[in-house]
C-alpha cells in the first residue's frame, strides 16, 4: 500500500448520550492507528473536540469534521470503500484486496457503524469486511482492520506538532513537553 494514500474513517451515526464514549474512541483509535481523518455526524461535537485536543497535544497530522450528511457523504465517495461489520469477509481474506485496490493512492473510507447502518450502505461498500463474525466492539475492529491495511507500519508512525509526547518504559507514566529528551 502506498504511504500517501488517505485513509478516512467515518463513524457512520451517534446516539448522544450512549455513543459519546465509543465514538470518541473510534476517533482516536483511527489517530493512533494510522487514518488520516475522521468524521463525525454532526451531533458529536464533543467527540470532535475531544480528538482535535489530543490531536493538538500528541501530534498529528489528523484531521476531524463533523458531516450532517453521512449517506451522501459514502454516495459521493470516490474510491474504495471498506464497511466493518460482523457479517462481512474475514479480514484475512480480504486485506490484501482492499490494500491493493487503493494501493496505486485511490483514498479509502472506512465505515464503522454507531448506530443501525442501511442495508445501501452494504451494498455501496467495494468490500464489508468482518473482524471475525462475532459481536464485539467496534473500536477493536477498527484496531485490528487499521494494523492489517498497513502491516504493522503505523506503529512506527512519525507525530508531528506535537506538545507533548509519552516516553516508553516498562513502568511508569511520563509525560514531557515534546521539546524535551528524558
Amino acid at each position: 500500500m502506498n504511504d500517501s494514500t488517505a485513509v478516512t474513517v467515518l463513524r457512520y451515526g451517534h446516539r448522544p448520550g450512549r455513543d459519546d464514549r465509543v465514538t470518541t474512541h473510534v476517533g482516536l483509535t483511527a489517530r493512533a492507528l494510522g487514518a488520516d481523518r475522521v468524521v463525525f455526524p454532526d451531533n458529536a461535537s464533543g467527540s470532535k473536540e475531544t480528538v482535535r485536543s489530543v490531536t493538538d497535544r500528541f501530534g498529528g497530522p489528523f484531521t476531524v469534521e463533523c458531516r450532517s450528511d453521512q449517506r451522501a457523504f459514502v454516495r459521493e465517495w470516490d474510491g474504495a470503500i471498506a464497511h466493518l461489520t460482523m457479517y462481512g469477509e474475514p479480514v484475512q481474506d480480504v486485506v490484501g484486496a482492499v490494500r491493493d485496490r487503493v494501493g496505486g493512492g485511490d483514498p479509502l473510507l472506512v465505515v464503522v457503524g454507531g448506530e443501525k447502518v442501511p442495508w445501501a450502505l452494504y451494498e455501496q461498500a467495494t468490500v464489508n469486511v468482518a473482524v471475525t463474525n462475532q459481536p464485539h466492539s467496534e473500536i477493536a475492529g477498527l484496531a485490528v482492520f487499521l494494523d492489517q491495511l498497513f502491516e504493522g507500519r503505523e506503529l512506527d508512525r512519525e507525530w508531528v506538532d506535537a506538545d507533548r509526547r509519552v516516553v516508553p518504559e516498562a513502568t511508569g507514566k511520563t509525560v514531557v513537553d515534546a521539546d524535551d529528551t528524558p
